[in-house]
């Protein structure tokens, strides 16, 4: 919250950001519980209000980028700060995202578990891959780093890989404290329906550059942006692809504008010596 303290600017992030989600996101933020924290439907919305307000007191300290990406829905906020996507609309954008994926996720519920995702390490993509080849109902979801990938996949399916992959040499096989198995054909039905609800959204071509986790290159049009935001609901995120990108594309001073370490661990486990830096407290900003 130190966030809400430091600028007007972000206190009107937060009053549009509870006029889209039809609640208090600075009362949830500061008191909710871990199930309301955890809830698709509410999170997106509050980890979206959240980038943007790390991103508006960056500009604020006089730091300029010069283009963005984000990981899974932090592309949302890239887009909006490339100016594909308005403040305003970006908010409802993600409610209605988030909605979705938790309908689609409360559907898929089974008598045998829910489904879900699973963080693997300690073994290289292609192994992941191999192993999990012909395993109804598991994905690849997430290609995090060159030693961790993300499966996506049915409460069966996931139990059957973690066997494999252990046996296999995994390190660990770790499950994610998500709602739905994401980025992946499972979530199908959310996909269909949020491609029809962004219909009514209009989307700009992009200011600065924004690079996708479908195709890990820079999205050339509005068009192609709101394309890609469907896409993006059953597609892997490609992160390792999309940090070379960025690096060979001459990118190399990165901040992760929004909660946590995780991405600025990530550019460190791809390259050591890449300049990436946390961006997500006052603290942290600096200035």
């Amino acid at each position: 919250m130190d966030l809400w303290d430091a600028s007007q600017k972000v206190r009107d992030l937060f009053q549009l950001a509870s006029e889209a989600a039809g609640f208090d996101v600075k009362n949830v933020l500061s008191n909710g519980t871990a199930e309301d924290l955890a809830a698709t439907d509410k999170a997106q919305i509050l980890i979206t209000l959240v980038n943007l307000s790390a991103a508006a007191l960056l500009a604020e300290r006089g730091i300029e980028p010069g283009g963005f990406a984000g990981f899974s829905l932090g592309e949302y906020a890239a887009l909006c700060a490339a100016g594909v996507v308005g403040v305003e609309q970006l908010f409802r954008i993600v409610r209605t995202r988030g909605e979705l994926m938790e309908r689609a996720s409360r559907e898929l519920d089974a008598a045998g578990g829910k489904p879900g995702m699973a963080a693997v390490m300690g073994l290289p993509a292609e192994k992941v891959s191999a192993a999990v080849r012909g395993i109804d109902g598991v994905f690849l979801a997430n290609h995090n780093s060159p030693a961790q990938l993300v499966l996506s996949g049915t409460a069966a399916g996931l139990s059957r890989a973690e066997e494999l992959l252990k046996a296999g040499g995994a390190k660990r096989f770790i499950r994610l404290r998500v709602s739905g198995p994401f980025h992946s054909p499972l979530m199908e039905g959310a996909r269909t329906a949020f491609e029809d609800a962004l219909a009514g959204f209009a989307f700009a071509d992009p200011v600065l550059p924004v690079y996708s986790n479908v195709t890990a290159a820079p999205i050339a049009s509005g068009a192609e942006a709101r394309a890609l935001c469907g896409r993006q609901v059953v597609s892997p995120v490609r992160w390792v692809d999309e940090e070379t990108r960025l690096l060979e594309d001459g990118y190399g001073d990165f901040r992760e504008a929004g909660p946590g370490t995780v991405l600025t661990g990530l550019f460190r486990a791809l390259r050591p010596g890449v300049e990436c830096r946390p961006a997500g407290t006052v603290n942290d900003i600096g200035g």
